[in-house]
């Protein structure tokens, strides 16, 4: 299992550390240490993973302002563990001032960033199906597959299918408030993608799980 989906209670039992469960964790302990820092929020009641993830690695608070510290050690994990630019962070900071002014602002901000990223995912795997069959070993063509259908996502308006056409409308519209370039919107699906091509199968997980047994 990998260390963070342990910590924060993942179930996966042959999950490497460094898997998509982490990655996706370690995406929202930014952005709530995020919305800490900006906001001056410092009820951690409001931002479980960021709790979890500053108790559980013993995270100091710099300078008497939550989320500083955190978005530093978060910073420094992505670098680490999956080379994520500083573009992909500066992004989520431009995002968070742009729409987060009040405390009240918060749960809107997150609810319309998880409705994004679920329509997102489920309209890129829809789009790509075989072509996210491609061995994970070329990485650029994957890359150049995945940065087309975002952008047919935002510019195309003749998909033969009514409920993509609908559900691309509703991504532009989300992505309208959030503010997020093609390109970071590329990057975090390119990574999700990569990762989830090392993910076990579930076939392949019932045989690892059949071998233990026996």
């Amino acid at each position: 299992m990998g260390f963070l989906s342990k910590i924060f209670g993942g179930k996966a039992q042959d999950e490497k550390t460094g898997g998509m469960q982490d990655y996706m964790t370690l995406v929202r302990v930014y952005f709530q240490a995020a919305l800490a820092s900006q906001l001056g929020i410092t009820n951690l009641a409001m931002l479980p993973d960021l709790r979890m993830f500053k108790n559980t690695l013993r995270v100091p608070t710099l300078n008497n302002k939550l989320g500083e510290g955190e978005k530093t050690q978060c910073k420094k994990m992505m670098r680490e563990i999956y080379g994520t630019d500083d573009s992909f962070f500066k992004e989520i900071d431009q995002s968070i001032r742009r729409n987060c002014k009040r405390i009240t602002d918060v749960q809107v901000y997150m609810i319309q960033f998880q409705n994004f990223s679920q329509d997102l995912m489920m309209t890129v795997s829809n789009l790509m199906k075989f072509k996210l069959r491609v061995p994970s070993i070329f990485k650029k063509a994957i890359y150049t597959m995945t940065e087309k259908t975002v952008d047919d996502i935002f510019t195309k308006n003749n998909f033969t299918d009514a409920s993509v056409m609908k559900t691309a409308l509703g991504i532009r519209k989300y992505n309208h408030r959030l503010g997020f370039s093609q390109k970071w919107i590329a990057d975090f699906i390119f990574q999700v993608v990569m990762l989830a091509k090392k993910e076990p199968k579930a076939g392949q997980e019932d045989a690892a799980n059949n071998k233990k047994q026996g």
